[in-house]
């Protein structure tokens, strides 16, 4: 055997599986198909400001695993309550519109907790000839970056049943805490996607560009896009398992990055959301932790502008929301800075996971174990924090230890 264990994916889960594996004295080795380790964890540093393209806040946060390895390690963590949920100088949108909107909002969510629709369709908790739908649609596209009518209500509902609203942020960027915490033990080869997994004798064997690898045991990380699609050929036997991740497609959710250049009214610390009627509208987070920065996020119907038309459309459509609000001068202080394009990434291909209708599920049917020897990890196979980086954290600590189990079995 080459190795003990082969991690597939260097993102959140993976490296939560190498965590769980450290100290174990079996062999791991991590096979990455891209050039770097983080996954959708990817803080980028330009002209010396973290800014991270993936996963960026601490979402239930007291509860989720980086906050106490960040405490642990000495990291800064910036606990302000995020403002997300207000409108900067109610621009655009009136405190008495605001007030509408979050209600509508919120009763919407808890008409998919208390009294989810029978189709499980989460358009169906929709009130018809609502207002705010439009508004709501857009939200949850930022959330999950999915259409209501393709959503399972019950996946949904668990999600935000079990989150809270502690959502906390790194000034030395969530990506960067990610990669930090790869045991140096795991050997790691990157640039080396996986083609194909078979069982061969007691063990398994992989098929890389780079040659044939063999290891007792594979857990395997990879987005729900690639498995769906068959991006790496698993044995005929494990159909089930492609036809669950097809059931838990990933979103389109992207960021675009501004930069606030000379004098500005972009203050820090505030939020504005464009048109709220407006399915294309992005949500603006300005400044925050004082950063020369606006991050928008575009969600769904918006997303697609950046994998559709490309980054020059998607920085003009986000510079024009602002100068609807702030005033067309506003354009002379914003200056392009860099897109994310998740949907367009050929080993991701897509943001977060959601299930679709009737089969919530499909999350636990893709987290099982293949014949003791293939496991499975990443966010969505968290039935309750799916879209989260300590969702997949702790998807790959328990694919870990289960693989540790059948290990030992087999040795006894």
């Amino acid at each position: 055997m080459d190795m003990d264990v082969a991690i597939i994916g260097a993102g959140a889960a993976g490296i939560g599986a190498a965590r769980r594996l450290k100290g174990s004295k079996l062999k791991v080795m991590m096979l990455e198909a891209a050039p770097r380790i983080g996954g959708r964890a990817w803080t980028l540093d330009i002209a010396g400001i973290p800014v991270d393209m993936g996963c960026a806040w601490l979402h239930s946060a007291s509860r989720n695993v980086w906050t106490g390895l960040a405490e642990k390690a000495g990291v800064k963590i910036d606990r302000r309550e995020s403002a997300w949920r207000t409108q900067h100088r109610d621009l655009g949108f009136t405190k008495a519109e605001q007030e509408a909107a979050r209600q509508s909002f919120e009763d919407f969510t808890q008409r998919l907790i208390d009294t989810p629709p029978a189709s499980d369709i989460a358009a169906d908790a929709l009130k018809p000839g609502d207002e705010w739908n439009n508004s709501i649609r857009t939200k949850v596209g930022y959330i999950s970056g999915g259409v209501l009518e393709d959503m399972s209500a019950q996946d949904y509902a668990a999600y935000e049943t079990a989150a809270t609203d502690e959502n906390w942020r790194l000034p030395g960027g969530y990506g960067t805490l990610i990669t930090s915490h790869l045991p140096t033990e795991t050997s790691l080869r990157l640039s080396t996607p996986v083609n194909a997994i078979s069982l061969r004798g007691n063990g398994v064997t992989l098929e890389t560009l780079s040659g044939t690898l063999r290891a007792r045991a594979v857990i395997l990380t990879v987005s729900t896009a690639i498995l769906a699609r068959g991006a790496i050929k698993l044995p005929a036997s494990m159909q089930l398992w492609q036809e669950a991740a097809a059931q838990l497609p990933l979103g389109r959710d992207e960021k675009v990055v501004l930069e606030v250049v000379g004098n500005s009214p972009f203050e820090p610390e505030t939020h504005v959301m464009g048109n709220p009627h407006d399915l294309l509208s992005a949500s603006y987070n300005i400044r925050s932790m004082g950063l020369p920065l606006i991050e928008c996020y575009l969600g769904n119907d918006s997303a697609a502008i950046v994998s559709e038309q490309g980054p020059a459309a998607a920085f003009a459509h986000v510079i024009d929301g602002l100068a609807n609000l702030f005033g067309t001068d506003v354009r002379r202080c914003l200056r392009p800075l860099i897109t994310s394009s998740w949907t367009r990434t050929t080993h991701i291909q897509g943001s977060y996971s959601y299930a679709r209708p009737g089969q919530a599920s499909a999350r636990q049917r893709l987290a099982l174990p293949f014949e003791d020897r293939i496991f499975f990890a990443g966010e969505a196979t968290s039935p309750l924090d799916y879209t989260t980086a300590h969702g997949a954290h702790d998807s790959g600590s328990r694919a870990a230890e289960e693989t540790l189990t059948a290990l030992a079995k087999l040795a006894a």
